[in-house]
């Protein structure tokens, strides 16, 4: 079985003022049982905007539904996730990140890493979230 990619796209899309051409997902089934997301951020999955500029919380919500969304099309769901990394751009965003990702987390008790990085891809995100996730028997 080849491993069923979640939303391709290609770089040049993404990020059409940076010179990038590569073929990515934003997630990945693999042998029909794990599901590796990409870190996934405040952005419309369709029309690659980014949303919620400046509001480490509401990005979080749009970051967190983006993951739902991605999961429930991989055959999983956020009950399922097993590992979750959280990248921040700055350690003050971390209340209302962890407290927006807990209440789509409740009652799930993944493994956690918390990283505090100086950018990502964008200087308008603030957070980035990966997730590793089991699709149930």
């Amino acid at each position: 079985m080849t491993h069923q990619r979640i939303h391709p796209f290609n770089t040049k899309e993404t990020y059409p003022e940076q010179n990038l051409d590569n073929d990515l997902s934003q997630g990945v089934v693999a042998r029909g049982t794990m599901v590796f997301l990409r870190g996934q951020v405040a952005q419309d999955l369709d029309t690659r905007e980014s949303l919620h500029t400046g509001d480490a919380g509401a990005q979080t919500a749009k970051t967190m539904e983006n993951i739902a969304m991605l999961l429930a099309e991989a055959g999983s769901e956020m009950s399922h996730i097993c590992r979750i990394v959280v990248y921040l751009t700055d350690i003050r965003y971390r209340e209302a990140v962890y407290q927006e990702m807990g209440r789509w987390l409740q009652g799930v008790h993944p493994c956690s890493t918390g990283i505090v990085v100086s950018a990502l891809a964008r200087p308008e995100w603030v957070v980035e979230i990966e997730v590793t996730a089991v699709i149930p028997d």
